[in-house]
């Protein structure tokens, strides 16, 4: 059971956690190209697997609950506190700041469709930073979470 459940954390981090991180990336380019609608279904894409990577911090419990006792694993063993609040962290960020900007990108972008080729307003232009900043800090959390489960210092 112990290695399902690894088997399940490791893979959720790929197939769930990855596409957190990199939607976002992807948005900015629609930002960039002017197109709102792929914009809003990256905001949902993103909140959708910002809400199920909590499965992969669920898996994480499962798997440190089954280590076995030789390695005296707990929430307060460092490299998994450290890993948690840096997850609690980019997750989030990702929830309160990045989707809030994408979608605030996509309605004024929306909006503006009838203005011109590309010119979706100021509201696109400041929120792009914010996705940007947001996602790239997220991404370097959510790395550095990856860091400590392999090197488990």
């Amino acid at each position: 059971m112990d290695t399902l459940i690894s088997i399940l954390h490791v893979a959720g981090a790929v197939f769930i956690v990855g596409p957190m991180a990199i939607l976002p990336m992807t948005a900015m380019r629609a930002v960039r190209a002017g197109n709102g609608a792929q914009v809003a279904v990256l905001a949902k894409s993103t909140t959708i697997f910002a809400w199920l990577s909590l499965l992969v911090f669920v898996f994480g419990f499962g798997a440190m609950s089954m280590a076995p006792d030789e390695y005296e694993l707990s929430i307060t063993t460092p490299w998994i506190l450290w890993s948690i609040i840096l997850y609690v962290i980019a997750f989030a960020l990702t929830l309160f700041v990045v989707v809030p900007s994408m979608k605030k990108a996509a309605e004024a972008l929306t909006a503006g469709a009838g203005t011109g080729a590309g010119d979706g307003g100021e509201a696109p232009k400041a929120s792009y930073p914010a996705i940007a900043a947001g996602s790239g800090i997220s991404s370097l959390l959510l790395l550095a979470v990856v860091v400590l489960m392999v090197w488990k210092p």
